[in-house]
This record gives structure tokens, C-alpha cells and sequence, in this order.
């Protein structure tokens, strides 16, 4: 569906929107790396998680915080999300490429996921999240 950047005094505070809880995982995946690198294109470049945890808003921060993990690790830029969640089980693959200083540079460096303020909530047809990035 969708994200946007709210404004925030320190840090990044985006909003993502999704239909479903998979959409809604799926675009805070992208919302964080948009911050962090700016453009992607899935050249190739796959990986796959799986995690489990006690209730929808600590399964965000842990893949939130996986996906970071990662992608310093790894030196990997992810750009397209495969999220499957059965009730606080999540598998993902993701896609995307390796990094390039050249190319992704632009963005903001984030050391972490806050939980201030993290709640996922339904609203008529979408999950909403306000999510804090610590940069």
C-alpha cells in the first residue's frame, strides 16, 4: 500500500500502511531501506528469514531489526519483500541487490527500531503503524 515520512524532532517517523499484516510488514521493509538507501532493484540477490515472537508489534521490531541486521552483514540492499505471517510467525524472502557505494549513499544510517509508541492498528480497511527509526 503505502508509506510516509511524518515529521519527528530526531529521528525518522514513518507511517506504513497495508491491507493485510503481510502488506503491512512488507512496506515497513521497504519504508526502512527507502531511508536508508533511496532506490533498489532486485538484481538477484535473495535471502530468507524466519522468526517468532509473542504478539504482532515485538514480530515487527524483530524483522525490522533482522532485515538491518542482515544487510550490514551481508552488504545487501533489499527491495522487494515476501512476508507470510501465521499468527506471530513470520517467514520472509527477500530480494534485492548488493550494496553500492555509488548508488546508495544517500540515506540516513539507522542503528535501530524504537518501540516508543509502536502499535499496529486496524483502521475500517488497513493496518496502520507509526514506526520510529533511530538514525
Amino acid at each position: 500500500m503505502s508509506f510516509e515520512e511524518l515529521e519527528h524532532t530526531a529521528d525518522v517517523l514513518m507511517r506504513v500502511r497495508g491491507a493485510t499484516l503481510n502488506e503491512l510488514f512488507e512496506e515497513a521493509g521497504r519504508a526502512m531501506f527507502h531511508v536508508m538507501y533511496g532506490s533498489c532493484e532486485d538484481r538477484g540477490a535473495g535471502w530468507r528469514i524466519d522468526l517468532e515472537a509473542e504478539n504482532p508489534e515485538s514480530l515487527l521490531i524483530d524483522y525490522l531489526s533482522e532485515l538491518l541486521f542482515v544487510s550490514e552483514v551481508e552488504n545487501i540492499v533489499f527491495c522487494a519483500f515476501d512476508v507470510d505471517i501465521q499468527s506471530t510467525r513470520l517467514s520472509a524472502v527477500l530480494r534485492g541487490e548488493p550494496f553500492d557505494p555509488a548508488r546508495h549513499s544517500a540515506g540516513a544510517h539507522i542503528k535501530g527500531i524504537s518501540y516508543f509508541g509502536l502499535e499496529i492498528v486496524k483502521e475500517e480497511e488497513n493496518y496502520v503503524v507509526d514506526i520510529i527509526f533511530d538514525i
